[in-house]
């Protein structure tokens, strides 16, 4: 009996080891995500400035060429 219980205590040791590494991988998996949203969103104000100067310099130029 007492080596029964001294393997359940090992394994819910193991468990809780496990959920808080998954726990603090979790965090960092969402710091990621939120850099890759910041940086997905500077890159796409970008893009659109760009193509704002492209259209305006398009404008410019004559029917002709």
């Amino acid at each position: 009996m007492q080596a029964e219980l001294d393997t359940l205590e090992t394994k819910i040791r193991q468990v809780a080891e496990l959920c808080h590494t998954l726990r603090q991988e979790n965090i960092a998996l969402r710091q990621q995500v939120l850099t890759a949203q910041r940086d997905n969103k500077q890159l796409t104000t970008r893009l659109e400035a760009a193509k704002t100067r492209l259209q305006t310099l398009l404008d410019t130029l004559p029917e002709d060429v």
